[in-house]
């Protein structure tokens, strides 16, 4: 029961919502609660280079950015430390991580901002703002 109701308040942290159906209303495979933020979970890291990013930019581990392996460049990406709850903003600017597991690379700055500096990783949930 507690490992349910953190996992409610983490989805509700990230502002999204949990639509509960009876087994009868389930499509088949679906599951009974559907957090928005399915599948945007995963592990994050952060770097802090000076060389060029993918889309072009020069990399600033002051900046609020982000790296994804497919989001498009501009993307502003809410990411929220599972950990601590603490969330930011991104704007996504680079491609990565290449590393298993990882959904994220963060900068410096961001992940200053969700509390992971220390640990170089954090197990996070992301969702598209815009």
């Amino acid at each position: 029961m507690k490992f349910m109701s953190v996992a409610l308040a983490a989805v509700f942290t990230l502002g999204a919502t949990v639509t509960a159906v009876t087994p009868s209303q389930a499509a088949p495979g679906q599951s009974k609660v559907t957090p928005a933020t399915a599948g945007n979970c995963g592990g994050a890291s952060w770097y802090a280079l000076t060389s060029r990013t993918a889309s072009g930019e020069r990399m600033n581990a002051s900046y609020l950015t982000a790296a994804h392996r497919n989001l498009r460049f501009g993307t502003k990406v809410a990411v929220t430390n599972k950990r601590n709850g603490k969330t930011v903003v991104v704007r996504i600017n680079d491609r990565g991580p290449f590393i298993r597991g990882r959904v994220l690379d963060l900068s410096k700055a961001a992940a200053s901002h969700i509390g992971m500096v220390s640990s170089g990783t954090a197990s996070i949930c992301y969702r598209v703002v815009s």
